[in-house]
C-alpha cells in the first residue's frame, strides 16, 4: 500500500512535531551536502529549532579567503548581504535620502566587525564560556581544519626548498667535476713536460765521459817528449772499446818515453 500524502499544516502534538523536526532536518542537511557536492554550488543552511536551538550547515566550513581563513558560512553571508543590499539601493535609490543608506551600511558594518572580534577571541581560546556544545565541536573542527591547511603548506614549502638545494648541490657537483677534470688535464701536461726535460737532460749529459778520457791520455802521452801513433781520425791510440790485448804492449814503450835518451841502453841479443 502507497504512503499517503501528508497535509501541510502545523502539528499538533508536540512528540510527534519533535520525531518530525528531527528526521526532515537531516533529509535537508543531507539534501544540501548532496546539491554542493554533486553541483559544486555554495550552500548555507540555517535551521532553528522552537526552542531555538541553532542548526546549520555550509559548503566548505573553512575556507581561505582575503589571505585569511574565514568560515564559509560568513562569506556565503556576506555574499547575501551584499547582492541583497545592491537589490535594495537599486529598487530604493530615489526613495531614501541618502543619510539613511549610510546610517544603515554603518550598522552592518559595526555588526560585521563584532562578529569577526568575537571569532578572533574564540579562535585565540577566549571567549569560550557562552558557547554551546554544537559551538564547540565546529569551532575544534575549524581550528582542525586551519591546522590542516597550516601544515600541507608548511610541507609544501619545505619540499620546494629541498627541491631547491637538491638542484644546487647538482650544480655544484657538476662544476666540481669540471674543474677536477681541468686539474687531472694540467697535472698530465706537467707531468710530459718533466718527462721530455729529464731525456733532454740525460742526452746532454751523455757526451761529457768520452771527453773526461780523452783529454788526460793526450797530456800523458805528450809528457815524454814523444808521441804515439794517432787513429784515423784524429784521436788518440788508446780508443774507447779497446781490449786489454791492444794495450799491454804499448806499457813499456810508455815507460821508456819517460827517461832520457841517454839513459837508455840499447838491448844486446845474446
Amino acid at each position: 500500500m502507497g504512503r499517503g500524502r501528508v497535509q501541510l499544516k502545523r502539528i499538533e502534538n508536540k512528540i510527534n512535531r519533535q520525531v518530525t523536526f528531527s528526521k526532515r532536518r537531516s533529509g535537508l542537511l543531507k539534501k544540501a551536502n548532496e546539491i554542493s557536492v554533486l553541483c559544486d554550488a555554495e550552500v548555507a543552511l540555517i535551521v532553528f529549532s522552537t526552542k531555538g536551538k541553532l542548526f546549520e550547515y555550509s559548503s566548505d566550513p573553512w575556507l581561505f579567503h582575503y589571505e585569511h581563513y574565514i568560515h564559509s558560512m560568513e562569506r556565503i553571508l556576506e555574499r547575501y548581504e551584499r547582492y541583497s543590499y545592491a537589490e535594495k539601493q537599486l529598487i530604493s535609490n530615489d526613495q531614501q535620502p541618502p543619510n539613511e543608506n549610510w546610517i544603515l551600511e554603518h550598522a552592518k558594518l559595526k555588526a560585521r566587525v563584532e562578529v569577526l572580534h568575537r571569532n578572533q577571541r574564540n579562535f585565540m581560546g577566549e571567549g569560550l564560556d557562552t558557547l554551546s556544545l554544537k559551538e564547540l565541536q565546529n569551532l575544534e573542527h575549524q581550528l582542525e581544519s586551519a591546522l590542516k591547511h597550516i601544515r600541507s603548506r608548511k610541507n609544501q614549502v619545505m619540499y620546494e626548498s629541498i627541491s631547491e638545494l637538491q638542484k644546487k648541490d647538482k650544480a655544484l657537483q657538476e662544476q666540481n667535476n669540471v674543474l677536477a677534470k681541468k686539474i687531472k688535464e694540467k697535472e698530465k701536461a706537467l707531468a710530459q713536460t718533466q718527462t721530455q726535460e729529464e731525456q733532454l737532460g740525460l742526452q746532454t749529459t751523455g757526451d761529457v765521459p768520452s771527453l773526461l778520457i780523452t783529454e788526460p791520455l793526450e797530456s800523458f802521452n805528450n809528457i815524454g817528449g814523444s808521441s804515439t801513433p794517432q787513429a784515423p781520425g784524429g784521436s788518440d791510440g788508446l780508443l774507447l772499446g779497446d781490449n786489454e790485448e791492444s794495450t799491454t804492449p804499448t806499457q813499456p814503450n810508455n815507460n821508456n818515453n819517460l827517461l832520457p835518451p841517454w839513459m837508455i841502453r840499447p838491448t844486446i841479443n845474446e
